[in-house]
C-alpha cells in the first residue's frame, strides 16, 4: 500500500466521497501513511478554480472546462501528491482526469486524445496512470440525485449536477466505455456502503 497512487471515480452521487471517508480511516487504522484529496480540491489555488468550475451561472465551453480542470490538476499533483508519493506515502484521490475524459470527452464532446495530452503534458505518466483504479456506477439517474439533493442547498446551480437526463445518461455510458477502454474495475454502487467497501479492499487487495 505504501506509495499507491489510488483513484476512486464515478458520476456525481455514486457515493466517492463516503468511500474516500472509509479508505483513509481503514488506512489509518494499518499506520499507513497517506494523503487524500477531492479534485479539484486539494490546494489553495485549485480551491479556488474549483469554485469557478462547479458554479453553473458561468456559462463556458467544453475547452474552457478542461482547461480550468488541468491547472488545478496541475498544483494538486506538483504540491500535493507527488511529493507525498516521492516520500513512499499512499495518495488517496476522488476523481482524477478520468472524469474529464467522461465529463468534457463523451459528454461534451472533447478529443479523448487531446485530453489525455493536454493532461500529461501538466501532470506526468505517474499521474495519467494511477496504481489502482475503479469506477462506482449507479445506473438511475433519481437514485443519484436524491444522494445529491441530501447534501442541501448550494449558493449556485452546479455546473454539471443539474444538467438534463441525457447528459448524465451520456456520463454513465461514458463511464462504462472508459472502464472497458482502460481496463478499470466497475464496482455497483447500489449496494450498501460496507458491500460497496468492501469490493474497494479486494480492488486494493488484489
Amino acid at each position: 500500500m505504501k506509495g499507491k497512487y489510488i483513484v476512486i471515480e464515478g458520476a456525481d452521487g455514486t457515493g466517492k466521497s463516503t468511500q474516500l471517508a472509509l479508505l483513509a480511516e481503514h488506512l489509518a487504522s494499518k499506520n499507513i501513511e497517506y494523503v487524500e484529496f477531492s479534485e479539484p480540491d486539494g490546494t489553495p489555488i485549485s480551491n479556488e478554480i474549483r469554485a469557478i468550475i462547479k458554479n453553473g451561472s458561468l456559462e463556458r465551453e467544453a475547452e474552457t472546462n478542461l482547461l480550468l480542470f488541468t491547472a488545478a490538476r496541475h498544483e494538486i499533483w506538483k504540491h500535493v501528491a507527488l511529493p507525498a508519493l516521492e516520500q513512499d506515502k499512499c495518495v488517496i484521490a476522488s476523481r482524477n482526469y478520468y472524469s474529464t475524459l467522461v465529463y468534457q470527452g463523451y459528454a461534451e464532446g472533447l478529443s479523448l486524445k487531446s485530453i489525455e495530452t493536454i493532461t500529461r503534458e501538466f501532470t506526468g505518466d505517474r499521474y495519467v496512470n494511477p496504481d489502482i483504479s475503479m469506477i462506482l456506477s449507479l445506473p438511475e439517474h433519481s437514485t443519484r440525485m436524491k444522494r445529491i439533493n441530501h447534501r442541501g442547498t448550494l449558493k449556485n446551480v452546479d455546473t454539471f449536477e443539474n444538467k438534463g437526463v441525457e447528459f448524465q445518461d451520456k456520463l454513465h455510458s461514458g463511464y462504462l466505455s472508459l472502464a472497458k477502454s482502460k481496463n478499470i474495475p466497475v464496482i455497483d454502487a447500489n449496494q450498501s456502503i460496507d458491500a460497496v467497501f468492501l469490493e474497494i479492499l479486494s480492488k486494493i487487495h488484489t
